[in-house]
């Protein structure tokens, strides 16, 4: 169970318990008002008049406490959903695996994918500057890999990497970017997006909590022509 949905259910208890305390000194005080009504003497004065709760007051009431409650529960739900996952997911850094695995199987396939991240690992061996336009920053690289975000920057579709064009190949409208993740044909505006990443005792880590910009249009550092046929038609 992830942190974000122990806090929501905890605040969602809390809630639950708040409306529960209130409405119950409600009805006792409610009760105890009438009780003192039937048992005073007929021409006496109470002490200390205890006000009691209207029928109309209660279900007023009762009509602001179940707003209350439902608004709780969507805020609760909205935090579940927002919260990035401390435990490794997508907003958060993530383990990606051991440095001499990840390196080897990026070169036999030509990236590995890693679903909780929603990113590509592909090699690059380049420096942030090379071609025709600078990298937006530094850190997206390191031992021969680069991380890519699955985002196409066109639209928001998820990118595959083609086989046959050794390409990313957006399926929605056709943007199309080398192995490197730089733009190569369709609307896009640049490149994919990349994330930090760093190496500490063999072990890769992408920093999925920030997105950094993808190169512009023209930027070539690989001259990667496809390698065979589009998977998706081009635009």
């Amino acid at each position: 169970m992830s942190t974000a949905t122990i806090v929501a259910i905890l605040v969602l208890l809390g809630i639950i318990l708040f409306v529960s305390l209130f409405l119950s000194q409600s009805l006792r005080a409610s009760r105890q008002a009438r009780e003192a009504a039937e048992a005073a003497e007929p021409g006496a004065v109470p002490a200390k008049p205890v006000p009691a709760m209207s029928r109309r007051d209660f279900f007023r009431r009762s009509l602001v406490v179940s707003v209350l409650v439902f608004g709780a529960e969507f805020g609760a739900g909205t935090i579940a959903f927002l919260w990035p996952n401390l435990r490794g997911g997508f907003g958060s850094v993530i383990t990606a695996g051991d440095l001499s695995e990840l390196q080897a199987e990026a070169e036999e396939v030509g990236y590995v994918y890693n679903g909780a991240g929603r990113f590509y690992l592909v090699p690059w061996n380049g420096q942030p500057g090379e071609g025709a336009a600078d990298y937006p920053a530094e850190f997206v690289t390191t031992d021969g890999l680069m991380p890519l975000y699955q985002r196409c920057v066109h639209l928001g579709c998820r990118v595959p990497f083609c086989a046959q064009s050794k390409w990313f190949e957006c399926p929605c409208h056709g943007s199309k970017y080398n192995g490197a993740g730089e733009y190569q044909l369709g609307p896009a505006p640049r490149g994919l997006d990349r994330f930090k990443i760093t190496v500490e005792n063999d072990q890769v880590f992408v920093d999925t909590s920030e997105v950094i910009l993808g190169p512009p249009r023209g930027t070539d550092t690989i001259d990667q022509p496809p390698q065979g046929p589009f998977c998706v038609a081009a635009g």
